[in-house]
């Protein structure tokens, strides 16, 4: 490859990766290293091509040589007897031999090299393949799925292992089991590995040990030592189980009471560990379409109609279809609010702009990062393209709230397993300066936009009351965060489900109270 083309190629590649990498926090960015993979396997085969030219030439000049030098070396004297054969000796050893030296030199790889050394710049990290490897442990929780099930999508033993191994080093034990388990499962079954039983036994006997079964951690390290008698760690913690062991025994005898060294076990596997988020078990189950509380009573309170906008006259003539998906708090979608055209035109406006997804301290205000919500997003103005002046005023049509003291609007792809876990959309007492910077007060109501539609998982759930809403493209969600008081209404907590299979694009307006405090809902109302 030319220095020049180089050059241009490293321009164009970093004038399109301007954003940081975080790959695994968006599909649609994703989607970019497949196009870098196949330049990358092109320029591999070109250097074969030329590997193997190189290598015809040097075999065609041996085998001439072959021929030559066996005809010469049988009668050396009657050979350089004729003048031109010695002419020919001379000429090939001074001048052909270092042609050909010159050959064997010559390096073929330097094109593949710099556009691999290139393109290496903006491949993923490690916090991406950690990432990655986390948001395949989320879909295995929330969609119930076996580590069985997961390898089936050609997972080998390395990859089982790599899964098991970034859970410890995250100290997420029970994900270290599970993985650690599947890998010498298939290990046993004869899979080809360059992964050792012996360093597999390391980590899963350690990561048992961490969940009291110290039955299981001796029997598992005691199989390890059997592979490898040499192994310091291995044989330190097996007699430190033994005393352990021994000393359980003793107490029995005793008759003392001793702690239980048999874990809680659910369906064979060892128990989930609690964590942060109170509602954990209600959000994965509506995730997966389960609890979802739509009774007869309800759903006979659920209509669809045409949506005018209070009679705005641009939608008189061309309302929307509405249609309810919760009455209380009341949850609408309307269809066909952007159409393919503009979805594609937002998403590309948006994509070269992607960044984390952050989330607003409630004490500071300010945007951060969280592991709670997986996505990049970005922020887009009217004047960035008339599509997105032309989609606000839609919005603003549709629910008769001004866009003038709304936020941006926010263009959101999920990636590997992306989520938001529940949150409310709104400021509570406790964090009153979250949105003091913007100076239009409160949320009062959310506008959600689908730009696509998702193959599994990815749905928007509220685990207060149990609903799930399912993404479809083109429609739109819509529900209002505050009572007419001002009152957080906080059964609007909400959560976005990791996507399992597919790419979701979503963009959301978030309205706020200035300009709009007469147009909130009038109160509460309880339905069963």
């Amino acid at each position: 490859m030319k220095p020049w083309l180089q050059l241009v190629l490293l321009t164009c590649i970093c004038l399109f990766w301007q954003t940081e990498a975080e790959f695994f926090t968006s599909i649609g960015q994703m989607t970019d290293l497949i196009y870098a993979e196949k330049d990358l396997v092109q320029s591999l085969k070109e250097y074969i091509r030329a590997e193997e030219s190189k290598l015809s030439q040097i075999k065609s000049w041996a085998e001439k040589m072959d021929v030559l030098t066996s005809k010469s070396a049988s009668d050396p004297e009657g050979y350089l007897a004729h003048p031109v054969n010695a002419y020919k000796l001379v000429k090939r050893l001074n001048t052909d031999w270092l042609e050909l030296e010159n050959l064997v030199l010559q390096d073929t790889t330097n094109g593949f090299i710099a556009n691999l050394t290139i393109q290496r710049q903006f491949f993923p990290t490690e916090e991406d393949e950690t990432g990655a490897a986390k948001a395949l442990m989320r879909l295995q929780d929330t969609y119930k799925l076996d580590p069985e099930t997961l390898s089936r999508g050609n997972l080998p033993v390395g990859d089982c292992f790599g899964m098991g191994k970034t859970a410890y080093n995250d100290g997420d034990y029970y994900h270290t089991v599970l993985w650690m388990e599947q890998a010498l499962k298939q290990h046993d079954e004869g899979e080809d590995t360059t992964v050792s039983k012996v360093e597999i036994l390391d980590y899963l006997s350690y990561a048992v040990f961490q969940f009291g079964d110290l039955h299981r951690a001796t029997e598992l390290t005691r199989r390890l030592i059997s592979l490898d008698s040499t192994h310091e760690r291995a044989g330190s913690n097996l007699r430190y189980f033994e005393k352990l062991l021994e000393k359980e025994r003793e107490d029995k005898s005793l008759n003392k009471t001793v702690a239980p060294t048999e874990p809680v076990v659910q369906g064979g596997a060892y128990e989930r560990p609690l964590d942060y988020l109170p509602e954990r078990d209600i959000y994965e189950a509506l995730c997966r379409g389960e609890g979802v509380k739509m009774t007869p009573r309800r759903q006979k309170r659920l209509f669809c109609r045409y949506h005018d906008g209070n009679r705005n006259p641009h939608l008189l003539i061309a309302p929307f279809k509405e249609e309810d998906e919760w009455d209380s708090p009341h949850i609408v979608r309307y269809y066909d609010v952007m159409s393919d055209e503009e979805i594609e035109k937002i998403k590309q406006l948006a994509k070269p702009r992607l960044a984390r997804a952050t989330v607003r301290d409630p004490k500071t205000g300010v945007l951060t990062v969280a592991s709670y919500r997986v996505s990049k997003s970005s922020w887009l103005e009217e004047d960035d393209d008339p599509v997105v002046a032309k989609v606000n005023r839609r919005m603003q049509q549709i629910t008769g709230l001004t866009v003038k003291t709304a936020e941006l609007l926010q263009v959101a792809n999920y990636g590997m397993g992306g989520q938001y876990e529940p949150h409310f959309d709104f400021s509570r007492k406790d964090e009153p300066d979250a949105f003091k910077r913007l100076g239009t007060g409160n949320r009062v109501a959310t506008f959600l936009n689908y730009m696509s539609d998702v193959e599994a998982g990815g749905a928007t759930v509220f685990p207060d009351f149990g609903a799930a809403i399912w993404p479809k493209k083109g429609t739109a969600v819509f529900w209002y965060n505050l009572f007419r008081s001002g009152e957080g209404d906080y059964r609007t907590r909400h959560a976005a489900c990791p996507v399992l299979v597919g790419c979701k694009w979503v963009s959301n307006k978030w309205f706020h109270e200035r300009g709009n405090e007469f147009l909130r809902p009038c109160g509460r109302t309880e339905v069963d």
